[in-house]
């Protein structure tokens, strides 16, 4: 056995290459981005797909091979996957499906605070919950066992301190059995959802999901803590919490002498083991971040046990709010002090775009990255911002319904990861339903997925070692797709031509897209490097062989 200090999103990584993990994929977004990336460092097969659709499904391809596959994204990336994730449910896999979903109570980095234990229950998926990084890895690894034996789908839910946090991690305690050979077998009545094929197959699932429930009653990923006998506060003694997640970890040291029941295992829940725990104590409370999923479940189930105050369903929990939730103290709280606001790099190339959109009291609709930081001060030109992708369809639905003067002056405002991820669709839209004003977009194109941590994308052309690939380009997309006016430029180096070309633009009633492109401060040398050592694997002979090998080396991560 080994002991490592790792984080949550680590020791994921850890787990996944042990057990034998064929392919990972998914789309950055903290808190789940590290997973991938640590994968890739370990050995891994790791990529990065533009969107999380597009990873759940290159995820289930691998799975219907037989092979272990792991699809990673943060909460609101599961929205984007929620298409195949509810018909994956009646399909089934032949190999090992895990789906993490990176939840981010307090919102961190995120737009909504979304509790997406409740797609286990409407997509009828198990869901298994770690509380910290050993649980990571070894709750992980049984993911893949309750994957492999009732061949289904298993979401896998953490949350930011659970991604984040570190603590020692000792490997190689949870046996697993080897991975299988891929191999793929016609199965036509599991694997195609027709109507007729779908309808027993729903069956199946719910056959599924009732041996699983009967499974979790006594698995070891619903485990009760005994009260500690030594804790201060005997009154504890009759008092049972129940909890999944980091909110274990918290109620142990808010009621260190309460009894504990923690579950791994969070859908299907044990409904008959928490209704006896909660008869064996004389007060029985859950503990549970978010929305009370378990609270109404065990409630519905007629099981006499206590909630939390409706005041503590936002934000993450804590130590302290645990032992006000215990004490019934649900007045308002106090407001967490707030540290100095984002801001973007002094060198943003992005600076020049938004002052020149102040300037023209441009209505921005905007999108999610870097760029939303538009929002702030000085600039205060984001004036929309809902999900990804959705800057180009908002622009559009304000210019069908504003008045002419108005309609003139809205701008769509997206990156170039945003607009691989989910921007194109919009440019299609925009030329299938022009707005009798025409519309301008902008495409903040600083060549990664900067917000994340400079990630690659398929418009960067380089893949997740930054090794070069099939380039998209983001001017050639628009162009195929029909747009009247494409123009490629650099504003933080030409400001003056950016700002006739926008007032051009905005006058006009034509379609028009401007990419507005320049390195992220942050990554250019990097891209820089990553170029130079491409150019130089592709093109050894023209290069002193002292610096071809090392720049080959640079290109595959130092093996050359």
């Amino acid at each position: 056995m080994d002991r490592s200090l790792l984080s949550g999103d680590e020791a994921v990584a850890l787990a996944a290459l042990h057990a034998g993990v064929i392919l990972g994929t998914g789309y950055p977004g903290t808190p789940s981005t590290e997973i991938l990336e640590a994968f890739f460092e370990l050995g891994g097969k790791a990529q990065w797909a533009p969107n999380e659709k597009v990873a759940l499904e290159v995820g289930l391809g691998a799975a219907f091979a037989g092979g272990r596959a792991l699809v990673t994204m943060k909460h609101v990336g599961l929205n984007v996957a929620a298409d195949p994730l509810f018909t994956a449910a009646y399909t089934g896999v032949s190999g090992a499906l895990v789906v993490v979903s990176a939840d981010d109570p307090g919102m961190a980095s995120s737009q909504n605070e979304q509790d997406n234990r409740h797609y286990a229950v409407a997509a009828g998926l198990p869901m298994v919950e770690p509380a910290d990084a050993q649980q990571a890895y070894d709750y992980f690894l049984h993911a893949i066992t309750i994957s492999e034996r009732w061949g289904i789908p298993v979401i896998f839910r953490m949350t930011t301190r659970v991604c984040h946090s570190k603590s020692v991690v000792i490997s190689g305690r949870t046996e697993i059995a080897p991975p299988g050979p891929t191999h793929f077998e016609h199965d036509l009545p599991d694997r195609v959802m027709i109507p007729a094929y779908a309808r027993p197959a729903h069956k199946r699932l719910r056959a599924k999901l009732a041996e699983i429930a009967a499974w979790g009653e006594t698995c070891e990923l619903n485990r009760e803590i005994p009260a500690d006998a030594t804790a201060a506060g005997a009154a504890y003694t009759t008092l049972g919490l129940v909890a999944s997640g980091v909110s274990v970890l918290h109620a142990a040291e808010a009621a260190p002498g309460a009894r504990i029941l923690a579950l791994g295992l969070t859908y299907p829940l044990p409904i008959e083991r928490v209704r006896a725990f909660a008869g064996s104590v004389d007060r029985c409370v859950v503990i549970e971040e978010g929305d009370p999923v378990m609270t109404d479940t065990f409630h519905a189930a007629g099981i006499d046990l206590e909630g939390k105050p409706e005041t503590y369903r936002f934000g993450e929990l804590n130590v302290g709010r645990v032992r006000r939730i215990l004490g019934h103290d649900a007045l308002e709280e106090r407001p967490v002090p707030t540290g100095k606001a984002p801001e973007l790099c002094s060198a943003c190339p992005y600076h020049t775009v938004y002052n020149t959109l102040r300037k023209h009291d441009c209505i921005g609709a905007g999108d999610i990255g870097c760029y939303s930081l538009g929002v702030l001060p000085p600039y205060q030109v984001m004036d929309t911002l809902v999900d990804m992708g959705a800057s180009i369809p908002v622009g559009l639905g304000l210019r069908h319904a504003l008045p002419d003067e108005q309609a003139r002056r809205v701008v769509s405002i997206i990156g170039d990861s945003t607009f691989i991820h989910s921007g194109i669709p919009g440019l299609v839209e925009m030329i299938y339903n022009p707005p009798p004003t025409g519309h301008v977009v902008i495409v903040l194109d600083n060549g990664t997925t900067a917000m994340t941590g400079q990630q690659e994308h398929p418009a960067t052309g380089r893949t997740m070692e930054h090794t070069r690939t099939g380039h998209v380009s983001i001017e050639g997309v628009a162009q195929a797709l029909g747009i009247p006016s494409v123009t490629v430029m650099d504003p933080y180096e030409d400001p003056d031509t950016f700002e006739r070309l926008l007032i051009e633009r905005l006058a006009a009633r034509e379609l028009s897209v401007i990419v507005a492109r320049r390195p992220c401060v942050l990554a250019a040398a990097d891209i820089r490097r990553w170029e130079q050592a491409a150019a130089a694997a592709a093109n050894p002979i023209q290069m002193a062989p002292e610096a071809a090998v090392a720049a080959a080396g640079a290109a595959t991560g130092g093996a050359a």
